[in-house]
């Protein structure tokens, strides 16, 4: 065998061992994302603690947690949205003693996330 046609083929069992699939050996889970209605995106705006780190617009915010939402889904995750509520959000934080912010907000999707997963 020459020289350029092993090192051919070395190359080939390398290539081979590196295209393995990223989800070989990733265990999928189940991702909680806080979504928003378009109709509630100025209001909830108006009562978070931290809107200022929200994108202006509620397309700016969709078109972002909708490719967040593809690439989860593309590493091999389910997605569940939970969409924040104006109208409990506000107590459901009074009751928890958090400040309505991203904090707040995540915890939220998580706990909602586990009770529906203990439901399905």
């Amino acid at each position: 065998m020459s020289q350029r046609k092993f090192k051919r083929a070395q190359q080939k069992k390398a290539d081979k061992v590196q295209k393995e699939p990223p989800s070989m050996g990733h265990q999928p889970s189940v991702q909680a994302m806080v979504w928003y209605k378009k109709e509630d995106w100025e209001r909830l705006k108006e009562m978070f603690a931290d809107a200022e780190l929200l994108p202006k617009t509620y397309d700016d915010w969709l078109k972002r947690a909708e490719d967040m939402k593809t690439q989860v889904q593309a590493d091999g995750d389910a997605v569940i949205k939970v969409f924040i509520d104006p109208e409990t959000f506000p107590s459901w934080c009074e009751k928890k003693g958090l400040e309505m912010n991203a904090e707040a907000r995540s915890q939220l999707a998580i706990e909602v996330a586990q009770a529906q997963s203990f439901s399905l």
